[in-house]
C-alpha cells in the first residue's frame, strides 16, 4: 500500500477503532431468587456457580456396597444418555468456536489457467489471486454471540453432569429395590414354607377327626396364594435387573445380577444440608446459564439495528505467459470499504428483538422454577427420611407383635381351643407386617438416593 493510500485509509481505521468495543444489549444480571429465610440461616448460602465445577466424588461409596459401586462406575462410559449429553457438550464447544471466528477476517485464494483461441490464434491466461474481507464487530454482535455460546457450553457441561447424576441415582434406586426384592423373595419363600407346614398340620388334624375339610381347603388356598406371590416377585426382580442393564448400556439378555442380601448402610444425615443446595445442583446451574445465553441473544438482536462496515481487499497476478506471472506489470490490486444498513424491514428486527427478550424472560422463569423444584425435592426427601425412620421403628415393633400373635394362634389351634380362621388371620398379619417392614426399608433407601440427587451429588 503506497503512502497516499495509507493516508486516505488512516482516518477510517481510527474511526473503526473508536467505535469498536461498543456492545449493545443488556449486561447479564443473574435472576433474583426468593429464598426462604430458614435456608439462609442454615449456613453460608450460595447459588449455583456457572460452570458447576464442584467435585462430587464417588457419592455412592457412602453406602459401602462394592456391588453397587462396580455398577455405578459403568454409567460414565456405557450409559447412552450420558454419552448423548457428552456429544451435545462437544457440539456446543464447536458452535462457540464457530461464533468466535467472526472476530477475524476471511481470506480466500484462487488460481486458474485458461487456454483459448481460434483456428489461427491461441492464447493462455494465468491468474493467481488473494481476496480478504473483514467486518469489524462495531456493535458487539459477535461478542454477544460468543457470550451466548460460552454460556451454552457451560449449560451443556452442567446438563452432562445432570445426565450422569440422574443415571447414577436411577441405577442406585433400582439396585436397592432389587436387593429389597431379593429379601422379600427370601421372606416369601419362608412364608410359603410356613404355610406348607400349616397345611400339613390341618391335614393331620383332619385325619384325627379334629377339624373339617374346610380348614384344609383354607390352608391350601393360603398356600397357593403365597406361591403365586412368590412367582410374581420373580417378575419384579427380572424387570429391575433389566432396568439396571439399560442404565449401564447393556442388553437385558446379556446381564444378570446374582441374588444377594442387602448389606448396604443407610447414610446418616449431617445437619445444615440445604445451605449448599444450589451450589451443587447441575440442573440449576444449567438453567442459570441458559438464562445468561438468552440475555446475550438480546444484544445480538439489537445489533441488527445498526449499520455494518466491511473492509475488503483483493490482489492478483494475471499474465498470458507463465514466466511473466509474478512480474510487477502483471499485478492487480484493489482496496475498499462498504457501509450497509437496512432502511426498512417491515418490523423484522423489532420482532427478533422482542422474541429474544421473551426468550430471556422464559429462561429466567425456568431458572426460578428449577430452584423451587430443587427446594421441594430436598424438603420432600428430608421429611421422608425422618418420618420413614420413625415409621420403621414402629413397624419393627409390629413385626414382633405379629410373630408373637401367630405363635400363640398356632399353639391354640394345635390344642383345639381356636378355629383355623384365627391362624389365617395371624399368618396374614405376620406376613404383611414383615413385607411392610421390607417395603419401608426400600423407601428409605430410595429417599436417601433422591436426597443425594437433590443436593447435586452427596454432601461430603
Amino acid at each position: 500500500m503506497n503512502a497516499s493510500l495509507r493516508s486516505a485509509c488512516l482516518p477510517m481505521f481510527m474511526a473503526v477503532g473508536l467505535i469498536a468495543g461498543c456492545t449493545v444489549g443488556p449486561d447479564y444480571v443473574k435472576p433474583a431468587l426468593d429464598i426462604p429465610t430458614h435456608y439462609k440461616e442454615t449456613g453460608n448460602w450460595k447459588t449455583a456457580e456457572p460452570a458447576d465445577g464442584i467435585a462430587r466424588g464417588k457419592w455412592w461409596e457412602i453406602y459401602a456396597d462394592p456391588a453397587l459401586s462396580a455398577l455405578v462406575e459403568q454409567v460414565e462410559v456405557s450409559n447412552q444418555n450420558v454419552l448423548t449429553a457428552l456429544a451435545q457438550y462437544r457440539q456446543a464447544q464447536a458452535a462457540v468456536q464457530a461464533d468466535r471466528a467472526g472476530f477475524f477476517p476471511t481470506l480466500d485464494g484462487k488460481a486458474s489457467a485458461d487456454r483459448s483461441g481460434s483456428s489461427s490464434k491461441h492464447a493462455s491466461t494465468f491468474n493467481l489471486g488473494l481476496n480478504a474481507s473483514w467486518e469489524p464487530d462495531l456493535w458487539g454482535s459477535v461478542a454477544r454471540s460468543v457470550e451466548a455460546g460460552n454460556a451454552t457450553v457451560q449449560a451443556n457441561e452442567a446438563l452432562l453432569a445432570s445426565a450422569r447424576l440422574s443415571a447414577q441415582a436411577s441405577l442406585a434406586q433400582n439396585y436397592f429395590q432389587l436387593r429389597v426384592t431379593d429379601a422379600t423373595l427370601g421372606l416369601q419363600a419362608n412364608i410359603v414354607a410356613d404355610y406348607r407346614r400349616a397345611l400339613q398340620i390341618t391335614q393331620n388334624q383332619l385325619a384325627a377327626g379334629i377339624v373339617t375339610r374346610a380348614d384344609v381347603a383354607q390352608a391350601q388356598t393360603q398356600l397357593k396364594s403365597a406361591e403365586a406371590s412368590l412367582i410374581d416377585l420373580g417378575v419384579t426382580r427380572a424387570q429391575l435387573e433389566h432396568a439396571i442393564a439399560i442404565l449401564i448400556g447393556k442388553a437385558p439378555a446379556a446381564f444378570s445380577l446374582d441374588t444377594a442380601p442387602l448389606t448396604s448402610q443407610l447414610p446418616a444425615l449431617p445437619p445444615g444440608l440445604p445451605a449448599s443446595l444450589l451450589e451443587r445442583r447441575p440442573d440449576v446451574a444449567a438453567a442459570e446459564r441458559k438464562a445468561a445465553a438468552a440475555n446475550a441473544q438480546i444484544g445480538v438482536a439489537r445489533a441488527a439495528y445498526y449499520p455494518s462496515l466491511t473492509f475488503s481487499t483483493a490482489g492478483s497476478y494475471q499474465s498470458n505467459h507463465l514466466a511473466d506471472w509474478f512480474d510487477a506489470p502483471s499485478r492487480v490490486w484493489s482496496l475498499g470499504a462498504s457501509l450497509a444498513a437496512s432502511l426498512f424491514d417491515g418490523g423484522l428486527r423489532e420482532a427478533h428483538s422482542q422474541a429474544a427478550i421473551a426468550s430471556y424472560d422464559a429462561s429466567a422463569a425456568q431458572y426460578r422454577q428449577t430452584v423451587l423444584g430443587a427446594l421441594q425435592e430436598v424438603e420432600d426427601n428430608l421429611v421422608a427420611l425422618r418420618l420413614l425412620g420413625d415409621e420403621a421403628k414402629v413397624q419393627d415393633e409390629a413385626v414382633t407383635a405379629a410373630r408373637d400373635a401367630l405363635r400363640l394362634a398356632l399353639d391354640q389351634y394345635k390344642a383345639g381351643t381356636t378355629a383355623y380362621t384365627s391362624v389365617i388371620v395371624a399368618q396374614t398379619a405376620a406376613s404383611n407386617a414383615q413385607r411392610n417392614a421390607l417395603s419401608l426399608l426400600g423407601r428409605r433407601y430410595a429417599a436417601s438416593v433422591l436426597l443425594i440427587k437433590a443436593l447435586g451429588g452427596g454432601w461430603r
